[in-house]
């Protein structure tokens, strides 16, 4: 499997552009959330970490197939 660079560095930037509409459209909401997120455990935050790379995969599976 070749990887092609140019696809990586387009999902990368893709990824800084939608990360960064959140904090621009709405900062008091954004704050609230991150203070949200302070407060759960660690297993919380992996459970959504995993949940959140596994939707990703699926997404990229069924977009590239």
């Amino acid at each position: 499997m070749r990887i092609d660079w140019s696809d990586l560095a387009t999902a990368f930037s893709l990824y800084l552009v939608l990360e960064g509409m959140m904090p621009f459209l709405n900062p008091q909401g954004t704050r609230r959330m991150m203070e949200t997120f302070s407060r759960l455990a660690d297993s919380q935050l992996r459970v959504a970490g995993i949940a959140s790379m596994v939707a990703g995969v699926v997404l990229l599976w069924a977009i590239r197939s």
